[in-house]
C-alpha cells in the first residue's frame, strides 16, 4: 500500500510515489522492497537486512535511516513479538512487514488522524504513538490484576497465585524491555543527525520519549507491586506454617503427661498398690480428662489458638 502525506493519509500509487515530490509512506513486503529498487533508492549499507528484526532500533545510514521494530502483542505478550523493518529518508519512510501489523497501524492513522501541519515527522510521531496507544489500559489491567491477587492471599485463597505472579512478571520485564528500546529509538530520530527532519518538528520525538518513559516508570511501580503481593504470599504460607506448628506444639504438650501416666501405670509391677484400689480406674480417666481441660484452658488465655 502507497500513502502520500497531505492532511490526512492519502492513498496513492507506487508511479506517484516514484516522482519523490511529495511525502510518501509506503508498506510492502521483504519481496516488493527488493524489487521496486528504483523508488527505495535511499542509500541503505548492505547489512541491513529488511525481514529480520528482532528489536526497536534505528540506524543511520550514509543518506537513509533504517531500523526494525519489535512489537509484542498486548493482549498475548509471552507470544512472540510483531516484527517488521523501516527505511527513511527526507522524502518519506518504508515499512518492510510481511505480516500486515504495520498496515494495519498506518490504514488507523489514515482513518482517524487529521493534521493541521502534516509532515513526516508528524506521522512518524502517529506511528509510534499508535504502538502505545493502549499501554496505560493494559498495565492499569496488571495493577487491578495486582490488586485482586492481594485480596485472595489474605481471604486465604491462594491457589495458583504464584503461577499467575510469574506470568505477570514476565509481561512486564517484556514491557520494559520493550519501552526501553522505543526510548533509544525515539533519541535516534531527535538527533537528527542526516538533517531528514526539521528541527521544529523535533518536539514530536521528544514528547513521545517523554511519554514512554513515564510508561516504563508505571512498569517499574508495577514490578515493586509484584515483589510486594510475593512477599505477602510468603508471608501468610508462613503463618500458615507457623499455626500448623503452633496446633501440634500445643497437642503434644497435652498429650505428654497422659503419655507419663500410661507409661508410668504401664509397667506391670507386681505391687502397685492402685490395682488393688477399685475406684483406681475412673480416678486415673478423670485426672486425664483435667489435664487436658486444664491444658486446653491454659493454651487459651495465651491466645496459642
Amino acid at each position: 500500500m502507497y500513502y502520500i502525506i497531505d492532511d490526512k493519509l492519502e492513498k496513492s500509487t507506487y508511479e506517484e510515489c516514484l516522482k519523490r515530490n511529495r511525502i510518501y509512506v509506503a508498506t510492502v513486503s521483504a519481496e516488493e522492497f527488493k524489487k521496486n529498487s528504483e523508488l527505495f533508492n535511499m542509500g541503505i549499507d548492505m547489512d541491513f537486512d529488511p525481514i529480520n528484526a528482532p528489536v526497536s532500533c534505528v540506524k543511520v545510514n550514509y543518506d537513509s535511516l533504517t531500523g526494525g521494530f519489535s512489537i509484542p502483542d498486548r493482549e498475548r505478550i509471552a507470544d512472540k513479538n510483531h516484527e517488521f523493518s523501516f527505511a527513511l529518508d527526507e522524502q518519506g519512510i518504508v515499512f518492510i512487514n510481511d505480516d500486515g501489523t504495520a498496515e494495519r497501524i498506518i490504514k488507523k492513522i489514515s482513518e482517524t488522524r487529521k493534521w493541521r501541519m502534516p509532515s513526516l515527522e508528524r506521522f512518524v510521531y502517529d506511528f509510534l504513538e499508535e504502538i502505545i496507544s493502549t499501554d496505560i489500559k493494559v498495565l492499569g489491567s496488571y495493577d487491578k490484576k495486582l490488586d485482586d491477587m492481594e485480596d485472595r492471599i489474605l481471604e486465604g485463597d491462594d491457589s495458583d497465585v504464584m503461577e499467575d505472579l510469574l506470568d505477570i512478571r514476565s509481561d512486564i520485564l517484556d514491557l520494559k524491555t520493550h519501552y526501553e528500546q522505543l526510548i533509544d529509538l525515539s533519541q535516534e530520530l531527535e538527533e537528527n543527525e542526516n538533517g531528514f527532519f526539521s528541527s521544529k518538528n523535533l518536539r514530536y520525538f521528544r514528547m513521545f520519549t517523554e511519554r514512554v518513559m513515564r510508561l516504563q516508570d508505571i512498569v517499574s511501580s508495577l514490578r515493586e507491586h509484584t515483589m510486594q503481593v510475593r512477599d505477602l504470599h510468603h508471608s501468610m504460607l508462613e503463618v500458615k506454617q507457623n499455626r500448623v506448628m503452633t496446633i501440634l506444639t500445643v497437642v503434644s504438650t497435652i498429650f505428654m503427661p497422659l503419655t507419663l501416666i500410661v507409661g508410668w501405670y504401664g509397667m506391670n509391677f507386681r505391687y502397685m498398690p492402685e490395682l488393688e484400689i477399685p475406684i483406681a480406674y475412673p480416678i486415673v480417666i478423670f485426672v486425664c480428662v483435667l489435664i487436658v481441660v486444664v491444658s486446653i484452658i491454659f493454651f487459651k488465655k495465651k491466645k496459642f489458638f
